[in-house]
């Protein structure tokens, strides 16, 4: 690591603790050549998730994506964004806890649409009838069924 203001190599670490979302560590560093200060967060390092896709073919997990996929299933339901992002931060979790740098599109949705129907069974019908790609009304009525 070097002094963002002069280069230097020769720092000092002056105060360290966990960052406020606490997925971080914060230090704060001093250069010993010109005293700047500043600060760092050292994270660990993750692999990044892959989707295959139906068809075989391989995306990079995007939040985003998934994320626009839920403001569209929550739309006029009362539901926090931030509650949205807590539960794709939990569904990327689990499958990185468990060493998995490749998830199926279907495992990504199934996970999905677990977590969305303790969440909000409106929301999870919505999901569902994108994701499950529906045929007809007796499918729809099918998976209405199944959550009485």
């Amino acid at each position: 690591m070097r002094c963002p203001k002069c280069g230097c190599e020769n720092l000092k670490v002056v105060d360290s603790r966990p960052s406020e979302s606490i997925d971080a560590i914060r230090r704060r560093r001093e250069c010993e050549n010109c005293g700047f200060r500043f600060t760092t967060y050292e994270r660990r390092e993750e692999m990044p998730l892959v989707v295959v896709k139906k068809d075989g073919h391989k995306e990079p997990f995007d939040r985003q994506k998934l994320m626009r996929g839920l403001l569209t299933a929550t739309v006029k339901r009362n539901i926090p964004i931030m509650e949205l992002d807590n539960l794709i931060s939990s569904i990327e979790d689990e499958f990185r806890d468990h060493g998995t740098t490749e998830v199926t599109s279907e495992e990504l949705g199934n996970n999905v649409l677990m977590k969305l129907k303790d969440l909000d069974l409106v929301a999870y019908v919505r999901f569902a009838s994108v994701y499950r790609d529906f045929k007809d009304l007796d499918e729809f009525s099918e998976a209405l069924r199944s959550l009485s």
